[in-house]
């Protein structure tokens, strides 16, 4: 068991659930107890919600730990580890929380087990301010897989704000040891597509957003596509956007909601895709925030990205309080370089 315990206030930085999820993560990893204090503290309702609590109780599951403050509302939580078990596991939130977070928060700890695991996830799978399941099949996953982990996420059934009714199944065959990478030089972006996909709503819907898509981002006919879902719960509505060269895709989500039209929803996404292209660094925002706690495992590593969000910041500062890692930043015109030593 654990003999020191890190202390986190879940209200510093940008205040949300990704500081309890980190410290989840990192704690199943190098055995440390952490209590953390004003959970969401910055959010319109702080505390667990639903995905936050079933992160805490399948991080305790998966490595036998005894946690307490686990219920919804809760502002606090104190977590302390036992030994990561692999193997077979299925969770559901209940509701349309997030599949992709729960999974990001086992993720670290199972891709360096002594054996596979599989996990089998119920609840939303293209979410506002979460990664999408696309996103971490064509950019999350495969950037981790030249660290040497390999990750197969199967999506089995969208499910989309408010309705839920996704189900996602990760197989993970882990490695003893990450290999560091480097990812500072985008080439020529050789790889576009667009896809709306839509469910229980008109394809007129995601042919308006392509046509946005098309005018800002000069998109070919060939390059887009409407995917309209039949066996869904509810209604949904989500736009993805692809760029890549021949080492890395980064993808752009935009979300359907009631009121706001497609132009705006397509706009949204395609302007994030075209802020990408000008600073010319190949890893995205949200890529950024989410590679530095894998390369922080494998000790070493370098990448180059945008401007740095403060979510990415904040996440740095919970690494840093777990691994006595030194997660380093230089900035050259609109270029952000992560050095982490």
């Amino acid at each position: 068991m654990a003999t020191t315990m890190v202390q986190l206030d879940g209200s510093v930085g940008e205040g949300g659930g990704q500081i309890l999820r980190t410290a989840l993560s990192l704690s199943m990893v190098t055995g440390t107890s952490f209590s953390i204090t004003n959970i969401r503290a910055n959010r319109p309702k702080p505390g667990l919600l639903r995905q936050h609590l079933t992160a805490v109780l399948a991080a305790r599951d998966v490595c036998n730990g005894e946690v307490q403050g686990a219920t919804v509302g809760s502002t606090e939580v104190t977590f302390t580890p036992g030994t990561v078990s692999p193997g077979e596991y299925h969770f559901s939130i209940g509701t349309a929380g997030s599949t992709t977070l729960v999974f990001q928060t086992l993720l670290p700890a199972l891709m360096t087990a002594d054996s596979p695991s599989t996990i089998t996830l119920e609840g939303g799978t293209h979410n506002m301010f979460a990664p999408t399941v696309h996103f971490l099949q064509r950019s999350f996953v495969p950037m981790l897989a030249r660290m040497g982990p390999k990750v197969d996420v199967a999506l089995e059934r969208y499910g989309f704000y408010p309705a839920g009714g996704g189900l996602v199944r990760m197989r993970i065959k882990p490695v003893s040891m990450l290999t560091p990478i480097e990812c500072v030089v985008r080439d020529e972006i050789t790889h576009r597509r667009a896809i709306a996909t839509l469910a229980s709503l008109p394809a007129e819907i995601g042919k308006r957003e392509l046509h946005i898509v098309k005018n800002v981002l000069a998109l070919g006919d060939h390059e887009m596509g409407v995917n309209q879902l039949k066996d869904t719960d509810g209604m949904g509505n989500v736009l993805g956007i692809e760029l890549g060269d021949a080492n890395h895709v980064e993808v752009f989500t935009g979300f359907g909601q009631r009121g706001v039209s497609a132009e705006h929803v397509a706009r949204s996404a395609a302007n994030e895709a075209r802020d990408y292209l000008k600073y010319g660094a190949p890893i995205g925002t949200y890529l950024a925030d989410q590679l530095m706690l894998p390369m922080a495992l494998a000790g070493e590593g370098r990448f180059c990205t945008g401007p740095l969000s403060r979510h990415a910041e904040t996440n740095a500062a919970v690494i840093e309080s777990f691994l006595g890692t030194r997660i380093h930043q230089s900035h050259t015109d609109r270029i952000t370089q992560i050095e982490i030593v």
